[in-house]
């Protein structure tokens, strides 16, 4: 598959997207995420991937919306954007294999939402993470509202969108917007071997436990615990069952 804006690659059980515009430090343009539809695509109808992981090029994960692209956009024209880009980061929340951001330098704005919408966040010591959008009369896209406020709590969220502050990734890990920040040496490093964890275990579980903690904040706890009763029948009674069974029993002999 060509694309002009990511790098798309399988490693084993694992598909990468790298952004790839390191002269505007990855900043998104319209063709950016048709590319990345595509290839979010291709990597969810695989039935050998199994994880996701979103990378940058260069100095940057993604210094945001490219402002170049909107210039003399019109209103209609930058509505039909918008929707656009909230529809993939809508597949992006609820994409049915675990996800993995590693951050390395700028994360801000879009790129910072992007950041949000995976399922983990591993950020390079060197990771930059910001909210402009109030700075330049803009404001935040990609679910950030709800994804910023459940990660770090009301309060701090609100603290960052309304002062627009960076802040670097050790403070990101401090309030647990990040899992973890490891040395920008070993950012993939770290990505590639926390993907293979997760790809070890069953696909149809994780898929299942993911769908059920997108629910928990949209549905009553009555609700979601009838849904958890038939997220473990369904896994309970899959056909890889008892090869998963046997491999535990295998590790605690």
């Amino acid at each position: 598959m060509e694309f002009e804006c990511i790098i798309y690659e399988k490693r084993e059980s694992i598909a990468v997207i790298t952004l790839n515009r390191p002269r505007v430090l990855n900043a998104m343009n319209r063709q950016f995420w048709l590319d990345m539809e595509r290839a979010l695509a291709d990597a969810r109808d695989d039935d050998g991937v199994r994880v996701l992981i979103i990378t940058g090029a260069g100095r940057a994960f993604s210094s945001g919306a490219d402002l170049k692209d909107s210039r003399g956009r019109s209103l209609e024209a930058y509505r039909d954007y918008l929707i656009r880009l909230q529809e993939i980061s809508r597949q992006i929340i609820r994409y049915p294999k675990p996800t993995i951001a590693a951050v390395n330098g700028f994360a801000l704005g879009s790129g910072y939402e992007l950041a949000l919408a995976c399922d983990i966040r591993i950020a390079a010591e060197g990771a930059t993470f910001g909210s402009p959008e109030a700075r330049v009369s803009s404001s935040v896209t990609g679910g950030a509202m709800r994804l910023l406020q459940d990660l770090v709590g009301a309060g701090k969220a609100r603290e960052l969108l309304f002062t627009c502050d960076y802040i670097d990734g050790n403070e990101a890990e401090r309030i647990g917007l990040v899992n973890r920040v490891v040395p920008s040496e070993r950012l993939m490093e770290e990505a590639l071997a926390t993907a293979g964890k997760i790809a070890a275990n069953s696909l149809l579980s994780i898929q299942l436990i993911k769908k059920g903690l997108n629910m928990a904040g949209e549905v009553s706890l009555e609700a979601l615990m009838d849904y958890e009763v038939e997220a473990c029948l369904a896994t309970v009674s899959s056909p890889g069952r008892a090869g998963k069974l046997s491999e535990f029993a295998d590790r605690k002999k």
